[in-house]
């Protein structure tokens, strides 16, 4: 146990560590990741997210903070409701001289209800952003199911369905034509079980190049990982530190909450750092792309500075293999279709796709 005088000492030495995070994070110093095309994106992102919580101009200003600390990855989607504050900020650190638009990854997504007209939601999107092109464009959930932002977990779309195969290749189709036109340079998946990959791949003309899923040490998916890298698909891990501010439908009485977990705080304690930043170092050295959400400059660029310097040892990342509790925090029960079970039925948990 700490003394008093060993604490205080103890807190100078990690508050010394914060103001060094603080500072602008080089670009080049910050891991990369080689998608199977050879393009690289950088292995830590700022998301854009806002949960509910956090208006457009806050979260834009966010990313005008975060790129001039070093931030090249930003993880958008049109759904978030902010691309066009956002795009402003780009806008105006293109004209400041901060970066340049080939220097950043801008990843964005098309929503359930424009599964069917994917070409008009990009542009939209391109057209919000200022840009010309996007890095990376996923389909945000593998269903046309809709639910307004912002709704209760207990929201329900009478026209929601289960997944279908030649509906989601029907959107498939529809994104790699946007590759084609030269819109997106990659298109990825999101929110996929292993039972929908494996029916879908060897059908894709164009392969996804990322899958954007959720990911932290209480929830793994260690599975899922293995058979994405397999197959030469970056995972991307959202939730990175468990989402402490998601919506309230997403929250549940079961929930662990990562950072409080014994295995994380042992080994912040050992490194003198938040737990947060031991969920993103995991996260990186793991292989995955953490895509963390801060409003506040302190924590952002902290997330940004944890992954160049102090990595985690090998023992400390076999520790956290212990911190899984297979604890999904966004479940997804607003997208169920009449008829589901639970929100279980959306996630194939015995190996098939649920009808």
């Amino acid at each position: 146990m700490f003394s008093h005088c060993g604490y205080a000492l103890a807190f100078l030495v990690k508050q010394g560590k914060d103001e060094k995070m603080r500072e602008r994070i080089d670009p080049g110093r910050v891991p990369r990741r080689k998608l199977y095309t050879g393009a690289e994106m950088p292995a830590l992102g700022i998301g854009t997210f806002g949960s509910d919580k956090y208006g457009p101009q806050e979260i834009a200003q966010a990313v005008y903070g975060a790129v001039r600390g070093g931030y090249r990855l930003i993880d958008g989607a049109e759904v978030y409701q902010n691309e066009d504050k956002i795009g402003e900020t780009l806008g105006k650190l293109f004209e400041e001289g901060t970066v340049k638009r080939e220097e950043l990854f801008i990843i964005s997504k098309v929503w359930n209800d424009h599964h069917r007209q994917v070409e008009a939601s990009c542009k939209k999107s391109l057209s919000d952003l200022g840009l010309t092109y996007l890095d990376l464009y996923f389909v945000h959930w593998p269903f046309p199911n809709y639910h307004a932002p912002g709704c209760d977990g207990d929201s329900r779309n009478p026209d929601s369905r289960p997944f279908s195969i030649e509906e989601f290749l029907d959107t498939w189709r529809q994104c790699e034509a946007l590759v084609d036109a030269g819109l997106v340079r990659h298109i990825g998946m999101s929110n996929m079980t292993i039972p929908k990959l494996e029916a879908v791949l060897p059908l894709c003309r164009i392969q996804p190049a990322a899958l954007e899923m959720e990911c932290h040490p209480c929830f793994q998916q260690q599975e899922l990982f293995d058979y994405a890298v397999s197959h030469e698909i970056q995972p991307i891990g959202y939730c990175p530190i468990g989402s402490p501010s998601r919506p309230e439908r997403d929250r549940t009485a079961e929930d662990v909450a990562d950072t409080q977990t014994p295995e994380i705080e042992e080994i912040a304690r050992a490194h003198g750092i938040h737990p947060a930043l031991v969920c993103l170092k995991w996260a990186v050295q793991r292989g995955q792309i953490p895509i963390p959400f801060s409003v506040k400059e302190p924590q952002y660029l902290s997330n940004l500075g944890c992954v160049v310097e102090d990595p985690l040892t090998s023992e400390e990342m076999e520790r956290i293999k212990g911190a899984e509790k297979n604890c999904r925090l966004v479940k997804g029960q607003v997208f169920l279709w009449p008829g589901a079970s639970g929100w279980e039925d959306l996630w194939d948990l015995d190996g098939t796709i649920v009808k």
